[in-house]
């Protein structure tokens, strides 16, 4: 597996761009310099993520999402907490 996360990820198992190693292995995202917990999606290349908007869910039942532009960093959380024992 890489080292760095792949450019668009979803946690939604139906979207094409859900990948289960991925997200098993921890990922986090950084949007507007600012950790994130409530990401939904995400482009790097694009420069958004998708955001659910608390509880509120669709007729589907689906969360629902806000779409977001700025600057995306995704990280693995491992990573993080690797170079944090180290420091």
């Amino acid at each position: 597996m890489t080292d760095t996360p792949p450019d668009r990820l979803s946690v939604n198992p139906d979207s094409p761009y859900y990948d289960a190693e991925v997200l098993q292995r921890g990922v986090g995202v950084r949007f507007k310099g600012v950790d994130k917990t409530n990401v939904d999606e995400y482009c790097v290349s694009e420069g958004w993520v998708r955001l659910t908007a608390g509880n509120a869910r669709d007729r589907r039942g689906n969360a629902m999402t806000i779409k977001l532009q700025g600057p995306v960093e995704p990280y693995f959380r491992d990573d993080v907490a690797a170079e944090a024992e180290e420091g």
